[in-house]
C-alpha cells in the first residue's frame, strides 16, 4: 500500500483555497472517454466539523480535475453513517457548477460507521440504470472511491467483494484513524493501486495526481507537482521518486539523503564499517587485524556463552526499522564464536507476548543462526518487557532450551533490545534474572527509557546499558557489546584460562615441578641424616 505521511489536520482548513486550486492540474482538464463515478463518503460522528469541511474541499477540487458530461464523466455522490443518503446521483447534473453546488451544501448525518450498507447501496442504487448509470451493455467502467475515518460497524469483505464482482472497480481511502485492514478488504486489486492512507494535507495532492493519473493514463511526471528531489519516474497511473547514485530515497519517499553504505547493505564487516563515498571498507578494534576476507577480526574464540536476544517487536518498532534490528543482531552474531560448545544463541521477540523465535540449543553454527534471523516476522503489538524478562528467566535457559548445566560454569548472557516503555513492571523479574546469574545487558534506541535500561542491566550500568538516537546509527554500539559480550574480552577477562599442552605453559610447568623435585630430595637427606643421628643415640645407651 502506498502510505502518504503525516501532518495534523488542522493544517488541512489553512490551505484550503490553495488545495483546490493545486488540483487543478495544469493543461486540459482528464478526458477518460464515457465513466460512471460514484463517491461514498462517510459522514459518521467520528468525523469532526473541520474534517468533514477537509472533505468536501476534497471532493470539490477532484472534480475540477475531470472531463464532467452526459457522455464523458459522470458524477454522483452518497454520503453514510448509520444510513445511506444519495447526495446527488449519476444523472442529476451534467455541469460542474451544479455538483459542487450540492456539495457546499452537504450536512453530515453524524452517526454510526456502516460502510457495508453504504457499498451495498452503491452496488444495488447508486450504479443502477435508473439512477443514471449506464447499462452493462454499454460497457462503461463503473468506479466506486470509498473514503472513511474509522473502523467499520459492519461487514465489508463479503459486499465489497460481491461489488467487484459486478464490474465496479473500487477505492479505499483512509484519513487518519481508518483501519488498514478494511481499506485492503474493500479496495479492487492490485491493492497498492487502489489503497491509500492520507493522513497529510500536505501530500494529499498526491493522491489527486495519482487518481486522476489511473483515471486519465497521464505521464504524472510530466505533469509536474510530483516533489522528487532528483528523479521522477512513471508507471502507468501512477509515479515514484527515485535518487542518483550515492544518494538513497528519505523517509517522505521524495528528498534523497547521501548514501550510508553500512547501513543500506549487509557489508558483512565484524567489527565497524565506514561509508567512503560509494563504497566503505571495514576496520578492526585495536590489537585486531583486518583479515585476508577484508571484513573478519579475530573472533570470540576463547570460553563459551549462553546468549539469549530479546528483541523488541512493538508496533512502536516499524516494519522497516526492525529489517535494521535483524541485521544489527546478525552483525553480534559475526563476532561470536557459535558452535555447541562455544557460544550458543537463542532469540526470543515480544510484544503483548512472547514468542521464541528459536531456543539456544537449536543452531550449531553463525550461518544457521543468522539465516534464522532474517527469517524472524515482525509481531507489532504492545509492549511487554517484564513478561519477556520472565519467559527468558523460566524458559530460555532451561536445559530443554539448550542452556548448559549450572556445573559446567557456563555464563549464562541476557541482551534486552527495546525502543520505549514497558507497558508492565519489569522490576521483579530483572531483578531475578540477575539472581539466577544471568549477565543482562540493555540495548535501547530512540524513545527507550533509561531508568527502564538501567534497571535491567547488570552492575556496572556503564559496562551493560548502550543507547542509539535511531535505529539507522546503532553500529556504533557494536564496539561496547563485542567487548562486553566476548568472554576473552568481557565476562571471563578476570579468569585467565590456560591450555597446559601450549609449549610455554609446558616449560613453566616442568620448572616448577623440577623445583619441587629438587627441594623433596632435599628434604629427604635432612631425615634420612635426622634418623641415622637417632639410631647412633640409641646404639649408645645399650
Amino acid at each position: 500500500m502506498r502510505g502518504l505521511l503525516c501532518s495534523p489536520l488542522l493544517m488541512l482548513l489553512l490551505f484550503l483555497q490553495p488545495w483546490e486550486t493545486q488540483l487543478q492540474f495544469a493543461g486540459p482538464r482528464c478526458r477518460t472517454g464515457p465513466l460512471d463515478l460514484v463517491f461514498v463518503i462517510d459522514s459518521s460522528r467520528s468525523v469532526r466539523p473541520f474534517e468533514f469541511e477537509t472533505m468536501r474541499q476534497f471532493l470539490v477540487g477532484l472534480l475540477r480535475g475531470l472531463d464532467v458530461g452526459p457522455n464523458a464523466t459522470r458524477v454522483g455522490v452518497i454520503q453514510y453513517s448509520s444510513q445511506v443518503q444519495s447526495v446527488f446521483p449519476l444523472g442529476a447534473f451534467s455541469r460542474r457548477e451544479d455538483m459542487e453546488r450540492a456539495i457546499r451544501a452537504l450536512v453530515p448525518l453524524a452517526q454510526g460507521t456502516m460502510t457495508g450498507l453504504a457499498i451495498q447501496y452503491a452496488m444495488n442504487v447508486a450504479f443502477s440504470v435508473a439512477e443514471g448509470a449506464r447499462p452493462p451493455e454499454a460497457r462503461v467502467p463503473r468506479v466506486a472511491v470509498i473514503v472513511t475515518d474509522g473502523r467499520p460497524q459492519d461487514r465489508v469483505a463479503e459486499v465489497a467483494a460481491q461489488a467487484r464482482a459486478r464490474g465496479i472497480e473500487i477505492y479505499a481511502v483512509g484519513v487518519q484513524r481508518a483501519d488498514v485492514g478494511s481499506l485492503r478488504a474493500m479496495a479492487s486489486p492490485p491493492l497498492d493501486e487502489h489503497v491509500f492512507l492520507v493522513e497529510s494535507f500536505d501530500l494529499i495532492q498526491e493522491f489527486g495526481l495519482q487518481f486522476q493519473g489511473r483515471l486519465c493514463g497521464k505521464d504524472l511526471c510530466a505533469e509536474g507537482g510530483h516533489g522528487c528531489q532528483h528523479q521522477c519516474v512513471s508507471t502507468p497511473g501512477t509515479f515514484h521518486c527515485a535518487c542518483n547514485p550515492g544518494y538513497q530515497l528519505a523517509a517522505d519517499n521524495k528528498s534523497c539523503l547521501a548514501r550510508d553504505l553500512c547501513n543500506g547493505v549487509d557489508h558483512g564487516c565484524e567489527f565497524q564499517c565506514v561509508s567512503e563515498g560509494l563504497s566503505y571498507r571495514c576496520l578492526c578494534p585495536e590489537g585486531q587485524q583486518l583479515q585476508a576476507d577484508g571484513k573478519s577480526c579475530n573472533r570470540c574464540r576463547e570460553g563459551h556463552v549462553d546468549l539469549v536476544l530479546l528483541v523488541d517487536g512493538s508496533k512502536s518498532v516499524r516494519p522497516q526499522n526492525f529489517e535494521l534490528v535483524k541485521r544489527f543482531v546478525n552483525q553480534i552474531v559475526d563476532f561470536l564464536d557459535v558452535s555447541p560448545e562455544g557460544t550458543r544463541v537463542g532469540l526470543v521477540q515480544f510484544s503483548s507476548r512472547v514468542r521464541t523465535e528459536f531456543p539456544l540449543g537449536r543452531y550449531g553454527t553463525a550461518a544457521e543462526v543468522k539465516q534464522a534471523v532474517l527469517a524472524v516476522e515482525y509481531m507489532e503489538r504492545g509492549t511487554m518487557t517484564g513478561l519477556a524478562l520472565r519467559h527468558m528467566v523460566e524458559h530460555s535457559f532451561s536445559e530443554a532450551q539448550g542452556a548448559r548445566p549450572r556445573a559446567l560454569n557456563v555464563p549464562r548472557v541476557g541482551l534486552v533490545f527495546t525502543d520505549g516503555r514497558s507497558q508492565d513492571d519489569i522490576s521483579v523479574w530483572a531483578a531475578r534474572a540477575k539472581e539466577e546469574g544471568i549477565v543482562m545487558y540493555a540495548v535501547g534506541v530512540g524513545k527507550a527509557v533509561e531508568e527502564e535500561l538501567r534497571q535491567i542491566a547488570s552492575e556496572p550500568a556503564e559496562l551493560h546499558v548502550s543507547y542509539s538516537p535511531d535505529f539507522g546509527t546503532m553500529t556504533h554500539l557494536l564496539d561496547n557489546l563485542r567487548g562486553s559480550i566476548c568472554p576473552e574480552e568481557g565476562i571471563s577477562a578476570g579468569t585467565e584460562l590456560q591450555s597446559p599442552c601450549e609449549c610455554e605453559n609446558l616449560v613453566e610447568f616442568q620448572g616448577r615441578t623440577l623445583g619441587a623435585l629438587e627441594k623433596l630430595t632435599q628434604n629427604l637427606a635432612q631425615l634420612t641424616a635426622r634418623l641415622e643421628n637417632l639410631e647412633n643415640q640409641l646404639a649408645t645407651q645399650k
